[in-house]
């Protein structure tokens, strides 16, 4: 199994574990909270296919990757992405962030810029800066809401990750979109992930202001975002987000929840493939 090292903590290596498939153009897919490279079943043979290669991995604490303490700041979750496309020396990729994975992608060309860049992709993701403060009253997210996330992870997580995981997958007022066996595919994913990254990362995805971070973009920006998303609603990120970003596109994916990228997978994949061959 391929892993980079990225960082050491306690005299013992962070190492991240990456998968690499096809030939071309690298394509970066960072998933979303709290979930692994697998979330990206269904880009990975479509986007193969379409003559990329594709570099999933697992954000430290997630998936097969190590779980450390530390470390769930977007600062070092970065200089994690930093680490790993060095490694693997990529050259003109596209990073591609859903969910919580577009503040890596923010904090990435924000701290290191373009040089390894060529294009990025904001799905269904949470900047430019969720938490609703006084500078920032579009925000969605208010103290009682991190609150009850905190809370349902520190206190039975799985029953937390369960109704997570049906929320993720179902339109604001609608039903849910995927089958019970692969909603609880995902919740399995989210339950083997570290209690202690699954908490911390809450933090880091609610309080992080990404505004600066998006000046920094100077490459093709594709922000792709279902209109019924209930976890990070479309007017308090994806649209601002586009607004924010000068060579931006916008997608909406009409009825779309959250996890677009499962319930609208040919769709989505189109307007990818579309943008990446642009």
């Amino acid at each position: 199994m391929p892993y980079v090292t990225v960082a050491t903590q306690a005299n013992q290596p962070v190492d991240l574990y990456y998968e690499v498939q096809g030939t071309g153009k690298p394509v970066v897919l960072i998933h979303g909270w709290p979930l692994s490279g697998r979330a990206w079943e269904k880009q990975v043979p479509a986007l193969v296919d379409a003559g990329f290669q594709v570099i999933t991995y697992d954000r430290r604490g997630f998936g097969e990757s190590s779980k450390p303490w530390e470390g769930y700041d977007y600062d070092t979750l970065a200089q994690d992405l930093k680490a790993l496309m060095d490694a693997l020396d990529l050259q003109d990729a596209t990073i591609i962030g859903h969910s919580m994975g577009g503040g890596e992608v923010a904090r990435y060309l924000g701290q290191y810029g373009s040089e390894r860049v060529s294009k990025a992709v904001l799905s269904s993701a949470v900047p430019p800066y969720l938490f609703k403060a006084d500078d920032n009253p579009d925000g969605g997210m208010q103290e009682e809401d991190v609150k009850k996330f905190l809370d349902g992870v520190s206190g039975d997580r799985i029953a937390f990750l369960n109704d997570f995981t049906k929320d993720f997958f179902t339109p604001k007022d609608g039903k849910l979109l995927v089958s019970k066996p692969l909603r609880l595919y995902n919740r399995e994913i989210a339950a083997f992930a570290s209690p202690k990254a699954t908490y911390e990362c809450v933090k880091s995805f609610s309080y992080t202001d990404f505004r600066e971070d998006l000046k920094a973009f100077d490459v093709p920006t594709l922000v792709i975002h279902g209109d019924a998303d209930a976890i990070v609603p479309i007017e308090v990120s994806g649209q601002r987000s586009h607004d924010m970003i000068a060579d931006s596109q916008l997608h909406i994916v009409e009825g779309g929840p959250h996890g677009i990228n499962v319930t609208h997978a040919k769709e989505f994949n189109r307007v990818l493939i579309d943008f990446l061959k642009a």
